[in-house]
């Protein structure tokens, strides 16, 4: 099965039901943790869940760094994508979310090139705005500035939400928050959702006769 339709069909399940589908598997290693922590709050702005290949890259939002990457380098990764893809980006600074990492123009640039969602390790702004451009997106905060805003790293592993990210990995996001999808289970996590769905529905079914 191609990885597109393999997207495609894990849109029709929430990221739950995804990470169950993944603990039903012999090979899964189960003490793993695929899946955000609490401290990723979700502002999740489109119906229904989003999935994509992750592009990462890690910032500097208040200070100046000695060195720093051009944005294309990050930008570009996205455009030129031939899947879907959720940006990842980290603030890696000491006082980490005391700046934004993602505002309203941001959120408009990766929705012109083409991602589905934006992943934050840090802080956003300009909620508003972001639902106006309607893009999912993922944080650990709010606040209301930044400074030079620099990209340090692009296309390299990252942690958000106690969750290490690849550059690569499959990722589901909805309201819940975001499971990580390694790529070579990928199709067999796919079979697996609708056993896991029809289970739970069948479940549910019979308990709601009792009400």
């Amino acid at each position: 099965m191609e990885l597109r339709e393999i997207i495609e069909g894990l849109k029709e399940y929430d990221s739950a039901t995804v990470q169950n589908a993944m603990m039903t598997m012999d090979e899964y290693d189960k003490e793993q943790i695929d899946y955000s922590g609490p401290d990723l709050k979700s502002f999740h702005l489109e119906s229904g869940t989003v999935v994509g290949i992750a592009v990462t890259c890690k910032v500097t939002p208040l200070y100046e760094p000695a060195e720093k990457l051009d944005w294309d380098e990050y930008y570009d990764t996205i455009d030129q994508s031939e899947l879907p893809v959720i940006g990842v980006i980290v603030d890696i600074e000491k006082n980490k979310g005391r700046g934004a990492v993602m505002g309203d123009g941001m959120a408009l640039k990766h929705k012109v090139i083409g991602a589905v969602g934006v992943i934050n390790g840090g802080s956003i702004r300009d909620l508003p705005g972001i639902s106006e451009v309607g893009m999912s997106v993922w944080a650990t905060g709010r606040v209301p500035g930044h400074g030079p805003f620099n990209l340090i790293e692009t296309q390299t592993p990252v942690e958000v939400g106690d969750l290490v990210i690849n550059p690569g990995d499959l990722i589901v996001g909805d309201t819940d928050g975001i499971t990580r999808v390694p790529i070579e289970i990928a199709e067999e996590t796919l079979k697996r959702c609708k056993k896991v769905r029809d289970f739970e529905t069948g479940i549910f079914d019979e308990l709601k006769k009792k009400l």
